[in-house]
């Protein structure tokens, strides 16, 4: 089998070194270079051919945010980015997905990190999904078009009594963005848990809050669910439904990662199917893995409609591709239509 091809660019030798160290540990990754800036990166790209890079936000000489533009711009390729997985880091970070990077990883601590085994999984892994995502080449004009809302006739007629669920990991904070941009200002309520760090779920919901007519925000114990508003789960607990008279809350659980995740899907899609009694709508977007697979399955079996993005448009189509494949979907859509598919379901 071939091995993965990868480029470091990283301003830091010690970094360099650790994640040369890191990712040759795998056998199925080869490290073919290590650039120290931007400059020194695009030559080396030219002449190596990388399958796919792993890029630091912040160096000397051009950022790494400035660089990837012009990366995705004129060489599309995948790309994942070395940041401080801090509130700070995430709006850069944050930036680059929007730009096109397919994830992030933690910037490695040289005097721990070699030795813990997970750090040295998660980042093996994720260059790896990297080099078979799919890579969309950049534009400023990308950005979902506002004639694609969503037609008055639908707008109209939904049911404000459903709740909207949607799940999603990798490259999953911009088709989160894409569907929630194009709801209408009064529609159901959402609840979204998408696979990401702690610092960086209130950064995420504010961005896509800036973008859209409905109110986003992340997730606080007991909030109450209305039309219009989207709840993202934060980045370090589960999101869980529960319901008081006919009124439906958020509420905030801190167990055990469940499908290696916190906050999972399957935790919020089960609550879903336990308190609305069918009542509800699930979407599965973009993403490494399964979470969230079998606890559509549990949905569809109790007569929720259930939607997945289709491949085409997916960067990575693991947890679609797995519901898809468990026969816990209804239908496949591409993701400029899925606002429409969901709202069409939730019509009174």
């Amino acid at each position: 089998m071939q091995k993965i091809r990868v480029l470091i660019v990283d301003d830091s030798a010690s970094v360099r070194s650790v994640l040369q160290k890191v990712l040759m540990s795998d056998p199925e990754i080869e490290v073919v270079g290590a650039a120290e800036d931007p400059y020194v990166a695009r030559e080396l790209i030219k002449k190596l051919n990388p399958d796919v890079l792993t890029l630091d936000i912040e160096m000397p000489k051009m950022d790494g945010i400035s660089f990837l533009r012009n990366l995705m711009r004129l060489r599309p390729m995948p790309v994942v980015m070395v940041s401080t997985l801090t509130e700070q880091g995430a709006p850069l970070t944050l930036e680059a997905i929007e730009i096109g990077a397919v994830d992030y990883i933690a910037k490695p601590q040289v005097a721990t990190d070699l030795i813990q085994g997970s750090y040295v999984q998660e980042i093996c892994s994720k260059v790896k999904t990297a080099a078979n995502a799919n890579v969309r080449q950049y534009s400023k004009d990308a950005a979902p078009k506002s004639s694609l809302k969503v037609p008055e006739h639908i707008s109209s007629r939904l049911d404000l009594a459903r709740v909207i669920g949607i799940g999603a990991s990798t490259g999953g904070t911009e088709a989160v963005k894409e569907v929630l941009v194009r709801m209408p200002e009064v529609c159901p309520p959402i609840i979204i848990s998408q696979h990401i760090p702690a610092g960086f779920s209130k950064s995420f919901a504010e961005r896509v809050d800036s973008v859209s007519k409905i109110h986003v925000k992340e997730a606080e114990e007991g909030d109450k669910l209305e039309p219009g508003l989207a709840l993202i789960a934060p980045g370090d607990r589960h999101l869980v439904l529960k319901r008081r008279g006919v009124n439906y809350f958020a509420s905030l659980d801190d167990g055990e990662r469940v499908n290696l995740h916190k906050p999972s899907v399957e935790v919020m899609f089960d609550s879903m199917n336990m308190v609305t009694k069918g009542n509800c709508v699930a979407a599965m977007l973009t993403g490494m893995g399964a979470d969230g697979a079998q606890a559509m399955l549990r949905l569809k079996k109790n007569g929720v409609n259930t939607f997945a993005q289709d491949e085409a448009t997916s960067v990575v189509w693991g947890m679609p591709g797995a519901a898809v494949k468990l026969g816990a979907v209804d239908r496949e859509v591409a993701l400029p239509n899925m606002t429409q598919a969901i709202l069409k379901s939730c019509l009174k």
